[in-house]
């Protein structure tokens, strides 16, 4: 059995049972709150007081605007990395979309990279090394980070080996395109 959020008569989130032929982590708008909170507390706890956070869009645009408040944090970038076609569907390789963010805007800065999932881990690398080369610092922040992740984000809320619902993703486009993330 899987489990998912939910609330107990008491009002406080809680896991309850899920089919297995079912095993998703479901992510909340609710849950999305607690994490990102616990996620900034963590940050600030370890000292890292970042001047920027670097959001890899789009379901990074999520942390780290919700970082960026909790943090103190105003000065918010965007990356912007195509990987994922469909449900555990992907190009052979992430790739950095246009505009890229240019090096002079980040150069010095104490950067965190912001992102929904580490799951593969090659669009954190792959945004990691960009930062790299041009900042004092980088450090990575994710609400869930996979088993199999080639790069360990600095910060992660959950570990999971499941297919993960966001709140963001759950219903297709209101454009009836299909829902190519759930």
């Amino acid at each position: 059995m899987a489990d998912l959020a939910a609330r107990d008569s008491s009002g406080r989130l809680c896991r309850v049972a899920q089919p297995a032929a079912q095993a998703r982590e479901i992510l909340t708008w609710e849950l999305f709150g607690a994490a990102t909170r616990e996620l900034a507390e963590s940050i600030a706890a370890d000292g890292y007081r970042p001047d920027i956070v670097l959001a890899i869009a789009r379901g990074g645009l999520f942390i780290a605007g919700a970082l960026g408040y909790a943090l103190d944090v105003k000065n918010l970038h965007v990356i912007n990395v195509e990987f994922y076609t469909g449900v555990d569907e992907r190009l052979d390789m992430p790739v950095v979309l246009p505009p890229v963010p240019e090096p002079v805007d980040i150069a010095g800065a104490r950067v965190l990279i912001a992102d929904d999932v580490a799951d593969t881990g090659a669009t954190l690398e792959l945004v990691t090394t960009f930062c790299a080369a041009h900042v004092a610092e980088v450090r990575s922040a994710v609400v869930y980070e996979k088993p199999r992740t080639s790069i360990r984000a600095d910060y992660a809320w959950r570990r999971t080996d499941r297919w993960i619902d966001f709140p963001w993703s759950a219903e297709g486009p209101v454009t009836g395109a299909p829902n190519r993330d759930a």
